[in-house]
């Protein structure tokens, strides 16, 4: 049953957050979006509040799809807007590919590496912090109350790492260190993303101009893969850009989740490509 609470009145959008992180870093941008839309925050399988991640024999991928399907139906949500960021774009694309999704709007999404030696980098940057946290231990809370150590690991992840409260900062850490078993499981199943998504489903993908954990360069493979999305360049902003810059994220998120003239229902392909009012539930 995954965690989530529901915020403001409008058209439903669901929020999904990066691996490893949680919903509550939807908060930045929380109160300008309840004004037009109830805004739905999820905790993945294996993060947050939400249990462990269970695969029943299925693949991961399946599996992952298979949880954010049944978190929809038990929060009664029939085809809502759906939004994330990193890990959670790759899960807001799919719900798109999946018919689940009235629109998908995706900030720096996991899927949009060619190749295991385009994705190497991405690799390290998580092992790399899955062997300091593992080393660590306990200590590991201690070490972000380092004003450097904070510094070092933040600004691989936004432009403005200060911008982000000290109690956030232990909230994200505890998150990490619950999440790092799911952590392994998906870098050990990573695949790109290429499933077709519906011509009739407003897509939306938008890359962070100082993405240092998903370079730049994969916004590209994105626009190959699927052309007819809108696809935006956000300056400015990090991998997790949403303390960076609330009302540019809330401005993005407000506009892919916004009515369309009707179009003519298509197979949206990937190309082909070289090699604080809440009310807080259970799904």
């Amino acid at each position: 049953m995954l965690a989530y609470e529901r915020h403001g009145s409008g058209d439903p959008l669901v929020l999904v957050h990066g691996v490893t992180h949680r919903r509550q870093a939807w908060y930045p941008v929380l109160e300008e979006l309840a004004a037009q839309r109830e805004v739905i925050l999820v905790d993945l399988p294996g993060h947050g509040q939400s249990p462990p991640f269970v695969t029943d024999g299925l693949s991961v991928k399946d599996a992952l799809r298979r949880d954010f399907k049944a978190f929809l139906g038990h929060a009664a949500l029939d085809r809502p807007h759906v939004a994330g960021n990193s890990l959670g774009g790759l899960v807001a694309l799919a719900a798109g590919a999946e018919g689940d999704a009235r629109s998908v709007t995706a900030l720096s999404p996991a899927g949009f590496w060619r190749d295991e030696a385009e994705f190497a980098y991405t690799r390290r940057f998580f092992i790399g912090l899955l062997h300091l946290a593992d080393r660590l231990g306990p200590g590991t809370e201690r070490a972000a109350r380092i004003r450097a150590v904070r510094r070092v690991v933040y600004s691989t992840l936004m432009a403005h790492p200060s911008r982000v409260p000290f109690d956030h900062v232990l909230g994200d850490v505890r998150a990490f260190m619950y999440a790092r078993p799911m952590l392994r499981t998906l870098l050990s199943a990573a695949e790109p993303f290429t499933d077709p998504i519906a011509g009739d489903i407003p897509v939306t993908i938008a890359w962070c101009s100082r993405d240092l954990l998903m370079p730049r360069w994969q916004a590209e493979t994105a626009k190959q893969r699927y052309p007819q999305a809108d696809h935006r360049i956000l300056r400015g902003v990090g991998h997790v850009p949403m303390f960076d810059h609330p009302r540019l994220i809330a401005k993005v998120l407000l506009d892919g989740s916004a009515p369309r003239a009707t179009v003519a229902p298509l197979r949206l392909h990937a190309a082909a490509v070289p090699q604080r009012t809440a009310r807080v539930a259970t799904a």
